[in-house]
């Protein structure tokens, strides 16, 4: 008995594979669109508790979703104007950190291996940067404006449209995916989803900004300079899984050999990766296991994904990605027993 094509498993399979490589392909090669578009998207689940709040307090939909962009607008710049000459001080102390770097080697080179390699290394890398700054010049600057205003612009733009019409595309995506009897049941999913993506979210930012606290106290308490600026990295940095606290220890470990000489160099690292471990064992399991239990690996493989596709923005929305999947398959479950009370009349 012949097999139609529309029946015929094998071809539906590779059908299906060869769609998939081909979403990938398209997510890689339009990062630019596609990156903030996913990042609007998850921002705007972030905030949609609080719209909700907003819009039973009598707001207009629309007026609700420009408040909330506004005073995120605001906030991203007044942090940037706070950050501003703590950023440019690191820049200028580039070729100290890099000095300090090679003193530190020279004089532990009988504990590291290969240290002529590495020196030459060095060496090489600093003539290039004597040849060339390493520093962007105007033109790059000019070549890349255009990319983050257009990105930003993308951001915003897929931000607002979301907020504004979120239950739309949810009903909408409900009745595409099942028939009659379970477009309910697919809405409850998406409400699931989203309540937990934004309980995550809420309780991974006190913890967080309970962490940049903790780092710029005990940072201030060895004399660390710019501690309060190293609190700010350590709690942004810290909603990137693995790489953002390995950046942070990095970047402690160079400014604590400038600042500091001897074994007190590894001080600052040693301090944040102290308050990292109590955080990460302790804390964040006690207060996000209570709501969330995903698979270790399967957090790794997510981020080491999305890293792989965009960057470290991918880190970002590699987690909420994750939790949201897991809701629409009903592999966490909340979706069986969790009612639409938060669906849009």
């Amino acid at each position: 008995m012949n097999r139609s094509p529309s029946t015929d498993p094998v071809l539906r399979v590779s059908v299906a594979i060869l769609a998939g490589l081909a979403l990938l392909v398209c997510l890689k090669l339009a990062e630019n669109i596609f990156a903030p578009l996913m990042l609007a998207v998850i921002v705007g689940i972030i905030f949609s508790p609080l719209a909700d709040r907003l819009e039973k307090l009598g707001l207009p939909r629309g007026l609700v979703a420009i408040v909330l962009i506004v005073l995120m607008f605001f906030a991203v710049i007044a942090l940037g104007f706070l950050a501003e000459p703590y950023i440019t001080a690191a820049i200028d102390r580039i070729p100290t950190v890099k000095y300090e770097i090679r003193k530190f080697l020279f004089e532990y080179r009988d504990l590291i291996r290969g240290i002529d390699e590495v020196e030459q290394a060095l060496g090489a890398a600093q003539k290039k940067a004597e040849e060339g700054s390493g520093m962007p010049s105007i033109t790059d600057a000019l070549y890349v404006a255009p990319v983050i205003a257009g990105q930003a612009l993308v951001f915003f733009g897929g931000l607002f449209f979301f907020l504004l019409t979120r239950w739309s595309i949810y009903s909408w995506m409900a009745h595409r995916i099942g028939d009659n009897t379970t477009t309910a049941a697919i809405l409850d999913r998406f409400c699931a989803a989203e309540t937990s993506v934004a309980r995550y979210f809420a309780t991974i930012s006190v913890i967080n900004i309970g962490l940049g606290f903790a780092v710029a106290g005990g940072l201030m308490l060895i004399g660390m300079p710019a501690a309060p600026i190293w609190g700010i990295a350590a709690a942004l940095l810290n909603y990137v899984l693995y790489v953002g606290p390995a950046a942070m220890a990095a970047g402690l470990l160079l400014n604590g050999l400038v600042a500091y000489d001897g074994m007190m160099s590894f001080a600052p690292m040693a301090v944040y990766l102290t308050l990292n471990m109590c955080e990460a064992q302790f804390v964040t399991p006690g207060l996000v296991g209570k709501h969330i239990q995903i698979n270790p690996f399967l957090i790794f493989v997510s981020l080491v994904f999305w890293l792989w596709l965009w960057g470290p923005l991918g880190g970002i929305v590699a987690i909420p990605t994750t939790v949201i999947v897991l809701h629409l398959f009903d592999i966490i479950g909340e979706g069986r027993r969790m009612p639409a009370t938060r669906r849009a009349a």
